[in-house]
Parts: structure tokens; sequence; C-alpha cells
């Protein structure tokens, strides 16, 4: 048996080589465990028809009401100019002077919803918004709300609608408007991509049954920016920015509605 010396000594040793080892456990155990990120909500195809949704899951209250409104205009009497497209079109009830003096003679109806996708326009033409209707012409502009596309899945969106626009209304005519300027700065990176949106768009025009136009230019001041006393918001018109509008469509209208 070891002497009471050796054995103390030893026990010693241990607990200073117990003390002074790395505690990589211990470091382990109070180091906060990775987070790991947050899933993304997958987006909707851009060009395969759905209704608009609330958080729980169900077909949107307001956005269902509007249809429906919308399907009963167009059993209420005949429309010559059909306003088709999301908040930016719907805007025009907040500028009914200047759509009264511009569009009021063409029997105007407006079925602009806010907040809408392509893949919402899709499902209100699907569940009959143009059905029994024959408008001489009709106006669209949709897509800035599915900016977080890529431009060709918002282009593909576009087409579709464009496409079954015509299917359901061969006798009437487009007119297809380019996506407004949106964001303060020419340099943001969205202005880019609805550009290159637009630029697909334009190639639509068929000089008879689809003829595009884009006013955006006509928005932005010399350096290109979105000025705040036209779109306080850098997305929505004011009254301004509807004048700008109807003053730069009207030409064009009042030659495909003849």
């Amino acid at each position: 048996m070891k002497p009471f010396y050796v054995r103390s000594l030893a026990v010693l040793m241990a607990a200073y080589s117990v003390t002074m080892a790395p505690c990589s456990y211990a470091q382990d155990a109070q180091a906060p465990a990775p987070v790991a990120p947050a899933p993304q909500p997958a987006l909707e195809p851009a060009d395969v028809a759905a209704p608009k949704r609330n958080k729980e899951g169900q077909i949107d209250a307001r956005f269902l009401q509007q249809h429906e409104s919308f399907l009963k205009r167009g059993k209420e009497g005949p429309i010559g100019a059909l306003f088709l497209g999301d908040s930016i079109t719907a805007g025009w009830s907040g500028a009914r002077e200047i759509w009264q003096k511009h569009f009021g003679r063409y029997n105007p109806a407006n079925f602009g919803i806010g907040g809408d996708r392509t893949q919402h326009v899709l499902w209100r033409i699907e569940n009959g918004e143009l059905d029994g209707i024959a408008p001489k012409v009709v106006v669209l502009m949709i897509g800035t709300n599915n900016s977080a596309y890529p431009a060709e899945e918002i282009s593909k969106g576009d087409k579709k609608i464009i496409e079954m626009i015509h299917q359901k209304l061969p006798n009437s005519k487009l007119l297809l408007l380019g996506i407004f300027p949106r964001s303060a700065k020419a340099s943001d990176a969205v202005r880019e991509k609805l550009k290159t949106v637009n630029a697909e768009l334009a190639k639509l025009d068929d000089g008879n049954k689809t003829r595009y136009l884009d006013i955006g230019p006509r928005f932005l001041d010399a350096e290109g920016n979105l000025p705040a006393d036209i779109m306080p918001d850098y997305l929505h018109p004011n009254a301004k920015g509807y004048q700008i509008w109807a003053d730069a469509m009207q030409p064009l209208l009042d030659e495909m509605m003849k």
C-alpha cells in the first residue's frame, strides 16, 4: 500500500488536471443553440388562378365581397370600358371627377381590388367577372404586387390574363398598360425588374386587338425619381397622378373606343 502522502499527492494532481482541462462540455452547454432561419412561404405560381386568402387560409372576405359586387355590376347594364387591376386601378374611386370627365361617356366599370396579384385576377376571371359582358375596351394593369417574383414569372402571369381576356371577350380590344414605376429612386432594384416585365409586355402589341401603352416615365422627374407629390407612398398615385394617367391614356383609349 502506498504511503499516505503519495496517495494525497495523486488525489491533488487528479483534481488539478480536471480543473485545468479545457471545459468543452460546459462551454458547449452554455453556447446558444443555432437558430434556423424562419422558412419563407412559397410563392403561389403567378400564372395559376388562386383566390386571395386571409391568415387562417380562408378566402379573404373583402376580396370575395368585391368580386361579387363586380358580378352584380356586370348584370346591371352595359360596360363600354372595363378597368381591371389592383389597388392602383381601384384608386380611381378617389378621383371621381377625373374619372367621370375622361371616361364617363364610355359606361366605365372599375374591377380593381387592392393587393391583387396576377393569380387573383386569374381567379376572378375564371369565376365569372368577364362573363355576360361585352366591353369595347378592357384596360389592364396588373403585376406590381408580384414584385417579389422573378420578372419572367410576373410576365407569365400577365400573359395568362391577356390570353384569358381574349378568350372570354373575343370582340373586345385590350389596352395593356405597362406596370407603373414604384419606389422612390431610379436606382432601386424593383425598377429594373418592372422595366424587364414591361419590355416583355410591349411585345404583345399587335396594333389591333392588343395595344400596349407605358406612361410610367410621365410620373418621373428628370433624374428618374418618383416625386412624392405624385405618388406619396411611391406606389399609389394621388389626384395629380390620376390626372397624368387620364391625360396620357385618353388619345389611345378614344381611338380604341371608335
